[in-house]
This record gives structure tokens, sequence and C-alpha cells, in this order.
């Protein structure tokens, strides 16, 4: 991850990888951290960087110091390469190949923290060999050693040079996107899809009304008692009653008579 070094200057840093080393000594083991560091302002200029120290947070200060010190320029052509080259430390060789605009840097994370440091922003790589990160990194800066703007190479033979294939292929590509542009803005925006119909609503069951026939059948079949009658069948029942009670007190009164 990227992190600003000097907003001044515009640096920013970009940290490799943190090794660490172990020194077995009478007491134990003692550590060690290394950090490899790339430092770059994203206008051409890039550098590399390598610090040790017994914490992290130095050997990382190390390494920007250093990488700020090594720090040098290099052509490009617009956002890319001015040519393909292929870079080689140790075992491993990196082949860096210039692209057309909207491409990107496509590489790993190793390769492409120096390529991102320098500012380019299309560029198509390929490794071969050894994959260690160290010198995967030192390969691709001995490739960006390699480059040659066309004024360096124009001023070397001594002779007028006409478009490369590369500023050719730039070209085409922004010609094709301001083409594209219009049409982009006049495509009609397309249509919402129709929202689905919802579904209706199951309606609550209701009872039937009965009919005229039926409840005139039903008045017919269960008529209403009127009230003077209820009291009428209800006056004999109290009768007996009252009677039987003027008995028992006749017959109460005869015996006291005795």
């Amino acid at each position: 991850m990227a992190e600003m070094l000097d907003e001044s200057q515009s640096l920013e840093s970009s940290t490799v990888g943190v090794y660490r080393t172990a020194a077995t000594v009478k007491g134990g083991r003692r550590f060690s951290f290394s950090s490899l560091v790339v430092v770059g302002d994203k206008q051409g200029n890039v550098g590399i960087g390598y610090g040790k120290a017994n914490q992290v947070p130095p050997a990382i200060e190390k390494a920007q110091k250093e990488a700020k010190r090594r720090m040098r320029n290099f052509p490009m052509t617009g956002s890319t390469i001015p040519h393909e080259v292929t870079g080689r430390f140790g075992a491993c060789s990196v082949r860096l190949m210039p692209a057309s605009p909207g491409t990107g840097i496509i590489a790993g994370s190793a390769v492409r923290a120096p390529l991102e440091m320098m500012g380019l922003q299309d560029c198509m790589t390929k490794s071969f060999g050894s994959r260690n990160g160290k010198n995967l990194v030192k390969a691709v800066m001995n490739g960006l050693e390699q480059l040659r703007s066309k004024e360096m190479i124009a001023s070397l033979r001594g002779v007028e040079l006409g478009d490369t294939m590369v500023e050719e292929s730039i070209e085409r590509s922004h010609a094709f996107l301001k083409k594209a542009a219009p049409v982009v803005e006049a495509a009609p925006s397309k249509p919402k899809a129709p929202s689905k119909p919802k579904a209706p609503s199951k309606p609550e069951a209701r009872k039937p009304e009965p009919t005229p026939v039926k409840a005139e059948a039903e008045k017919t079949e269960k008529p209403e008692a009127p009230k003077d009658e209820v009291k009428k069948t209800d006056a004999p029942e109290a009768a007996p009653a009252a009677e039987a009670k003027t008995e028992t007190d006749s017959a109460s009164e005869a015996k006291g008579e005795e």
C-alpha cells in the first residue's frame, strides 16, 4: 500500500516486503529485520532501497532514505513505456511490454510496485525463472534502465524519426474513445421493465342472506308466545302451592287448641 513520504516533492513509498532473520547466540535467538521499499513521484522518477535494523519501523525508514537517494528518471510515452524491454537479475528475468490506454498494469505485487511509483498506468509484464520478490524488483529496475525515448534515439542517430508503433496505437485508442463517447451519451436509457400485476386478493366469504320465503317460514314454525299468555300459564302453578300452605296452617292451629 502506497503512503505519502514527502508532500512538497509529492513522493510516495511502497513497501514490497519485510523480512526477519534470526541469529542463534549464547542466550537464545536474536532477531533482526530488513525491508525493501520503492519510492517514486509518479512522474517518471523511481528508486529502490534496502534497509536493516533490529525493529521494523527503523528498517523501513532506512530503506526509504536509501531509495530517495537512488531515485532517477526514466522515459515514458504517455501512460506506458516507449518500447519492449527485458530486465534480468540473478535467476529472474522480467519482460515489460507497452500497452494501449485502458489496459492497466498487468503484473504481480513485486513487479507492480516500481511501475506504479514510476507513474505507469498501462503496461503488460511477464516474469521468467525465479519468483523471489527482491530479485524481481531489481530485474524490473534493470529493464527500466534500458528504456530509450524517441528524442534520445534521434539525437544519437542524427536523424528525424516519425511516429513509433506505440504512439500510433495510443492515437488510435484515443480516436476510438472520442467516437465512442457521443454514442454512449446519445444512447437512450433502457425502459424500465413493467411491474408484475399484483394477484387479486381473495374476497371474504359472506354468509348467505336469508331469502324472504325462508324468513317467513321460520316465523311461522316458531311463533313467539305473548306476555299475557305466559302470565296465565304461570298462575295455576302458583295456586296449588298457596292451598297447601293454608292447609298446613289450619292443621297447626287445630293442634294448638287441643
